[in-house]
């Protein structure tokens, strides 16, 4: 496939070399052109131009339907983040003193303090440390016993780029009738995702990342026949089955994940990361799968050139649009900082630089970043 065309709908490309998505991605001009039509229709217009833009989220709406496989675009729900589509979870779930949530020690923060905040609750959270950038399943397994609720992982961890096997997952919690949770920001958009096959019970995932989107608008999804089971939480006005009859109170919620919806909508970023979403479905997510692997393949072939050994697990089933790198003697962040100022964008994570180029990028950015870091030199070293 020739990734120029997708290349040139980001305006980024033109100052940096940016390598960082499991970060905050930059917007594609299609996004920004989706964010000033909202603000110059609603200017002009107030309410009078609300009509299409419900007709625009419905239509968002069905396209991330599509991106992860629901059977119904009714079950997808719109999320100002991940943190609220796991809070969603973890405040309604028909917990008992006694209870457990198992986890990877290393997941990210959103994914750790809503399962601890249950403490209170009388539910304690089991975490599970990972042996060297992997978290093997027997540990998970082994961490679980009978009073067990909920398994919450990352589709992908945001430190090592691991890539947790979320079929391998959802079959152990179904042996065991364990509710499974994931937080698939840092996978969603890269990865295919298919909720009619792998048996997740709820994700959620903001759109800034892999989707390219702005920060604010991202998904969620609840099983439905989970959703009577959980206590449902941010109750508003649209959350019942006729939101816009004012003036009668009918307290009959939503039969699906769209009871999760309580107020107004962020629309202009909904729309906005809709439109990435559209130039992410017609490229064709196996198509940027591909792309994204190509790429950090290479620069896990060439990591060596400058000194970087590579920490991330690079297994076929494993591995992800995120490298894990170190240079012995060299802080990651000294790395960071030497990039910036020749106009290439990465991060660290773990004490370790990371590295997360997206479909757009190309080997040449990779090379200027190996060469980079290739000249800097330990601070002990003349």
């Amino acid at each position: 496939m020739d990734w120029s065309a997708f290349r040139s709908h980001f305006p980024v490309t033109q100052r940096w070399a940016f390598l960082d998505h499991a970060a905050v991605a930059p917007l594609p001009d299609i996004a920004v052109a989706a964010l000033t039509e909202y603000g110059q229709a609603y200017a002009e217009n107030g309410i009078a131009a609300i009509r299409d833009w419900v007709a625009r989220i419905a239509h968002v709406r069905s396209q991330s339907a599509k991106l992860i496989n629901a059977l119904s675009a009714d079950d997808v729900f719109f999320v100002p983040n991940t943190t609220h589509g796991i809070g969603i979870v973890a405040e309604g779930f028909p917990w008992r003193p006694g209870d457990n949530v198992v986890l990877p020690a290393e997941e990210y923060p959103a994914n750790q303090y809503p399962w601890l905040n249950l403490a209170s609750r009388g539910v304690s959270v089991r975490r599970v440390p990972s042996r060297g950038s992997r978290i093997p399943i027997d540990d998970i397994r082994a961490a679980m016993d009978g009073r067990t609720r909920v398994l919450a992982v990352s589709y992908v961890e945001f430190a090592s780029g691991f890539r947790n096997d979320l079929d391998a997952l959802g079959e152990l919690c179904r042996a065991q009738d364990v509710f499974f949770f994931v937080d698939a920001i840092q996978g969603l958009g890269v990865f295919p995702l298919d909720v009619q096959c792998t048996p997740i019970d709820a994700l959620a995932a903001d759109g800034h990342k892999w989707l390219l989107g702005p920060e604010g608008a991202g998904i969620g999804y609840v099983r439905r026949e989970w959703v009577e089971r959980l206590r449902p939480v941010g109750i508003g006005a649209h959350s019942v089955v006729k939101p816009y009859a004012y003036s009668t109170i009918d307290f009959q919620l939503k039969p699906h994940g769209g009871r999760y919806e309580g107020g107004a909508l962020n629309l202009p970023g909904i729309a906005a990361f809709g439109a990435s979403l559209d130039l992410l479905l017609d490229a064709g997510i196996g198509n940027v799968e591909r792309r994204v692997i190509e790429l950090t393949d290479y620069l896990c072939e060439h990591a060596a050139r400058a000194g970087l050994a590579v920490f991330s697990s690079r297994e076929a089933k494993e591995k992800s649009g995120i490298v894990s790198l170190e240079k012995p003697g060299v802080p990651p962040d000294a790395i960071v900082k030497a990039c910036r100022a020749a106009g290439i964008i990465v991060n660290f994570r773990g004490g370790r630089l990371r590295v997360s180029p997206h479909a757009y990028n190309t080997t040449e950015e990779l090379d200027r970043l190996l060469e980079v870091v290739r000249d800097i030199k330990c601070p002990t070293e003349p």
